[in-house]
């Protein structure tokens, strides 16, 4: 990865700690709760937007699929040749029924109930007594409808509209920002999907803002700066920390002033990573954090322990032949520390690894979502883990999730129910740290009309 010595991207976004609220800044009830509004969704927000789908990693080879559901629609996201991917309205073209479900393998696309099938191309393979039509099934009439694809730092993302802008259009200035991460060369270290009894937007928003930690993840002040800003985006939002801040590692403005062992807070908060969230760092940086006791002094600054840390991180990368990044501190910077890609995927961004989720609504219920969380590793090269996914009816069927995510996801459930109280509503959001949700409502609205 080569070395970039100007920042990257546009500006850095403003920053201020003091905003007035504006009309924006309140949500009303209804958009999370209210059938009409979903339908709204439903009608013009999923079929005109793109979304991430899969990774190309889980269709490496040459008829590996994945099946992308959202509502009623059905995508079947394909490899076509070693450099090519493919998607398909998921719907037989003699009686309607599914190809395909979850992912797979398959030779050709086959239809389960009168053996139609097609060639991974699209085109029509087999029609079983096709004489019966005496000439009149034509094949251009009968070939898989395509859907809209492309790919970005690995991920492949589908859209049901001929007339949504490219995909990089619609994901800027998010390329711009992470064009020199790589992204695309992370590989699964785990992945979980559940269903949580909330709406998806309730979801996301649990994680596109930072307001939350002083309160729900009361155990990382000590050894974490929390007070994130948020910033829109365009139609997408992040949250960064005010030029000259170190968040990993410094005590929260909000605890009471003491004395600070950096080298400590700094190892301390990756271990708390490691055990709690198995995300966000390699796993070999958790044993290797001590040499930051080990070799530098006590009074050592925030910042001389970060470049310590840093450097481990690099010289591990090398030693295991992992391709680290070459990145410049404005780029570290101006990649922040959240980002939500509008509109319903969010992720943590570092140079090695990443945490990231997905939400989509549940089909028949807008108050409950299919959640989906997972971590990207930088490996070295063949030694990436075998992709296990994880699938749950409910969060609470699995006990491994980690404090940090139960923490949230007990937030997301009891947000949902207290929205329905006759006393609330709608959601007043912070101007400042949650600016991010309110984006997302704002670009919501503008694609739905509302």
């Amino acid at each position: 990865m080569r070395i970039v010595n100007q920042p990257v991207g546009p500006l850095q976004p403003e920053i201020t700690r003091r905003k007035k609220a504006g009309p924006e800044d309140f949500i009303a009830k209804e958009d999370y709760v209210s059938r009409d509004f979903a339908r709204l969704e439903q009608q013009r927000l999923w079929p005109r937007t793109w979304q991430m789908a899969c990774r190309e990693e889980e269709i490496p080879k040459v008829g590996d699929y994945v099946t992308y559901d959202v509502l009623d629609e059905s995508v079947i996201v394909v490899r076509t040749a070693p450099d090519r991917i493919a998607a398909y309205h998921n719907a037989c073209q003699h009686r309607g029924r599914r190809l395909t479900e979850g992912c797979g393998h398959v030779a050709r696309l086959l239809c389960r109930f009168h053996g139609w099938s097609w060639k991974l191309d699209g085109t029509i393979a087999h029609v079983v007594d096709r004489d019966n039509w005496d000439g009149s099934l034509k094949d251009e009439d009968i070939a898989l409808p395509k859907v809209r694809v492309d790919s970005w730092g690995g991920w492949v993302f589908i859209c049901m509209s001929d007339e949504t802008e490219p995909l990089l259009d619609f994901l800027a200035p998010i390329p711009d920002v992470f064009r020199n991460y790589p992204f695309e060369k992370m590989r699964y270290r785990w992945y979980k999907s559940t269903g949580i009894a909330c709406n998806w937007k309730t979801a996301l928003e649990a994680f596109n803002e930072g307001y939350h930690v002083q309160t729900t993840h009361r155990q990382l002040l000590p050894v974490h700066d929390d007070e994130a800003l948020a910033h829109a985006e365009g139609r997408h939002g992040s949250y960064q920390l005010a030029p000259g801040r170190i968040s990993l590692g410094e005590r929260s403005p909000r605890l009471a002033s003491t004395k600070i062992d950096y080298r400590r807070n700094v190892r301390d908060f990756i271990l708390m990573l490691e055990e709690d969230l198995k995300a966000s760092i390699p796993p070999h940086m958790a044993e290797l954090t001590q040499r930051l006791l080990d070799e530098l002094p006590e009074e050592a600054s925030l910042l001389d322990v970060m470049m310590k840390y840093g450097q481990i991180a690099f010289e591990a990368a090398q030693d295991r032949g992992i391709p680290f990044p070459m990145l410049t501190p404005e780029e570290i910077a101006r990649a922040g520390a959240d980002w939500h890609l509008f509109p319903n995927m969010v992720f943590l961004p570092s140079p090695d690894a990443m945490l990231a989720y997905r939400a989509r609504p549940d089909r028949n219920d807008p108050e409950r979502c299919i959640f989906e969380v997972y971590s990207l590793v930088l490996y070295p090269e063949g030694e990436a883990p075998p992709l296990e996914r994880q699938v749950f009816g409910d969060w609470r069927d699995h006990d491994a999730w980690g404090l940090i995510l139960e923490q949230d996801f007990e937030n997301m459930t009891e947000v949902q129910r207290g929205m329905r109280s006759m006393g609330f509503t709608g959601s007043r959001t912070n101007p400042v740290q949650e600016r991010s949700v309110s984006n997302f409502h704002r670009a919501l609205r503008d694609f739905i009309g509302a």
